[in-house]
């Protein structure tokens, strides 16, 4: 028998559990854990609240979840309850999954100013995430500016134009829904270093500024290269651009319609936040010019006031004690998965931010190809190791207060059950009303 653990339920984590079903079948025992009492990590809080579609993958790990040989083990914060190396004693192999869930730093004056937010903060803010529920931004000024060019930077930038009933479907948290139905915003700016050919929105996403009751994009057509230029972009950029073009056709009458206007700021470099009384005020901003596909400054400066910030340019993995970890990557160090001896990541923890969802499943099914050929050679030991009654007689010294899967479904039905008129769910956001939840 194969004991393998993995940390982290989102859907590296599951993708490969899913693989290590496929590699051994019955012949192997999968422990999945997870600092929160709940599963699917990235699916839970990072998609967008009004992107429910994308969200049903989980049922996918749900049938994984379900089977026999897979177990979730949640409330478990491996490093601080259980350490790695007590892990690998155990297992036969760990594997890291934990994803990227910190924000990438500006490290520009001012970013400790109030009203300034990474996306990790804000988007798991109105996404429910207990360490981001008391995140309280202020939207009583008129000016939100939003740096980065990714589908991060346009969900928060959607999520903040969007009317309450717009909401309607999406499983937005109470608290995020009651404050920005306070907003007073009537600007939000897009802020990107380079231009319209190096943005990394995808289409979907973009064409989605367009159905917006109370907010109109805007794009300043001088900013748009020669349209022949786009013949040279792969197909799903193209469109992307597309979209930017019919944005720069707007007429100015159209904004008259709309107390929102979403302005996009390209070659355009954020130089220091800027703000009095603790609070942020302005962005200072240098103008680039792109050369060899980098953005380059020109010297030229200039200002953008704001009432508030959000830096959508990346994330970190979380690094855990006694795991190498590449501080400039904001990644576990690795050789195409391995750390070290039966110890691996997958997903964002391997390889960074980047990818989609579905790009965890073949990297899920890649490790667990390395896994087999380890324990093949020989490099993983003998075999024998404890796995699952080992961990839960540790778990019972060390009184840790583990949530199964089966009590993952009673939260669930919790949260469907208190859950507004046409939403899927109102989720708990705080851990202690999770395990409360539990009891049904």
């Amino acid at each position: 028998m194969r004991h393998i653990a993995i940390i982290g339920s989102g859907p590296a984590g599951y993708y490969t559990a899913e693989a290590a079903q496929k590699q051994w079948g019955d012949d192997v025992r999968v422990d999945v854990f997870d600092m929160l009492p709940v599963p699917y990590g990235l699916i839970r809080t990072g998609v967008a609240p009004d992107h429910q579609s994308i969200k049903g993958v989980s049922k996918r790990y749900e049938t994984t979840a379900l089977s026999d040989n897979v177990r979730f083990v949640g409330n478990v914060m491996i490093g601080k309850d259980v350490s790695v190396a007590e892990l690998q004693q155990l297992y036969d192999a760990v594997v890291i999954a934990t994803g990227a869930p910190h924000d990438r730093k500006m490290d520009l004056p001012g970013e400790d100013l109030g009203n300034v937010f990474g996306s990790a903060a804000f988007v798991g803010w109105y996404n429910g995430h207990p360490m981001f529920a008391n995140l309280d931004p202020d939207l009583s000024g008129d000016t939100a500016v939003v740096i980065g060019m990714g589908n991060v930077a346009l969900d928060v930038t959607r999520i903040l134009s969007k009317s309450r009933a717009e909401f309607a479907g999406s499983d937005i948290v109470a608290h995020a829904l009651d404050i920005l139905d306070t907003s007073k915003l009537k600007r939000i700016v897009v802020l990107g270093r380079r231009g319209p050919h190096q943005i990394m929105m995808t289409p979907k996403e973009l064409g989605e500024l367009s159905h917006l009751t109370r907010a109109a994009p805007r794009v300043d057509p001088a900013d748009l290269p020669e349209e022949g230029e786009d013949a040279l972009l792969e197909p799903g950029l193209r469109k992307s651009v597309t979209h930017l073009r019919s944005f720069a056709a707007i007429p100015e009458s159209h904004y008259a319609d709309y107390p929102i206007e979403i302005e996009f700021d390209f070659f355009a470099s954020p130089r220091a936040l800027i703000g009095s009384a603790g609070k942020v005020e302005a962005v200072e901003v240098e103008r680039t010019k792109v050369e060899a596909g980098r953005a380059v400054g020109t010297g030229e400066v200039y200002t953008i006031p704001a009432s508030m910030v959000v830096c959508c340019i990346g994330y970190r993995s979380s690094p855990i004690p006694d795991v190498p970890f590449d501080e400039r990557a904001g990644r576990f160090a690795n050789d195409e998965g391995r750390i070290l001896p039966g110890l691996y990541c997958v997903g964002w923890a391997r390889r960074g931010p980047s990818g989609t969802i579905g790009t965890n499943r073949p990297d899920g099914f890649s490790v667990v190809e390395k896994i087999a050929e380890d324990m093949a050679a020989g490099a993983l030991g003998h075999g024998g190791k404890q796995g699952r009654p080992g961990f839960d007689a540790l778990a019972e010294r060390r009184g840790l207060d583990v949530v199964t899967f089966r009590d993952w479904k009673k939260i669930e039905a919790q949260e469907e059950a208190r859950a507004r008129e046409g939403a899927p769910r109102e989720k708990f956001v705080d851990v202690a009303d999770m395990i409360e939840a539990r009891k049904g």
